[in-house]
């Protein structure tokens, strides 16, 4: 009788083991042309250029194989915004500004983008009602693969990153008007 009480709790405990994580290395510093907890410069906003800020990644993994960048505006009035989501940038520590907007881009190097809350694939700027400055933070993921997406929601990446975070750093920047 307590055979089959074992075996079972033996194939439900293997059922529900899944593959380890990589350990989280130390954490990675995410750098740009404003300080962190600054303000984000007019340029990089809805009321300059809206293009994306140049990012400076310090103590990068020798691990890394990709980076996926998520950036969110935490106070926006009806919940969090997502401003910008991109993957399977190749390891580096400078990301140029200006990155292109589109689902796929190969310039300055190939990586997906998916669609923010703008509408739009790519990077779009912080634009906040009059008011109170919000703030963007932009959640930077290395990560020791390359992942198998095209397309995706914000949701949709974050899952298909589980296990897969070796380092991770975290840039915010204000915006108000």
């Amino acid at each position: 009788m307590r055979l089959p009480i074992v075996l079972f709790l033996a194939i439900l405990l293997l059922g529900c083991a899944q593959k380890s994580a990589p350990k989280l290395e130390k954490n990675l510093e995410v750098k740009s042309v404003f300080k962190n907890g600054g303000f984000i410069p007019k340029k990089y906003t809805c009321d300059g250029e809206d293009i994306s800020p140049p990012l400076e990644l310090v103590n990068l993994s020798p691990k890394a194989r990709s980076i996926a960048i998520i950036m969110e505006d935490p106070d926006a009035p009806m919940g969090t915004f997502t401003h910008w989501i991109i993957w399977n940038i190749p390891p580096t520590n400078k990301i140029p500004e200006g990155i292109p907007r589109g689902k796929e881009i190969s310039e300055p190097f190939r990586a997906y983008q998916g669609r923010n809350d703008f509408g739009y694939y790519g990077y779009g700027g912080p634009c906040p009602p009059k008011g109170k400055p919000h703030r963007y933070i932009f959640k930077v993921y290395v990560l020791d693969t390359v992942l198998d997406l095209k397309d995706a929601t914000k949701e949709q990446l974050l899952k298909a990153m589980e296990g897969h975070i070796i380092q991770y750093g975290e840039l915010v920047g204000l915006y108000g008007k």
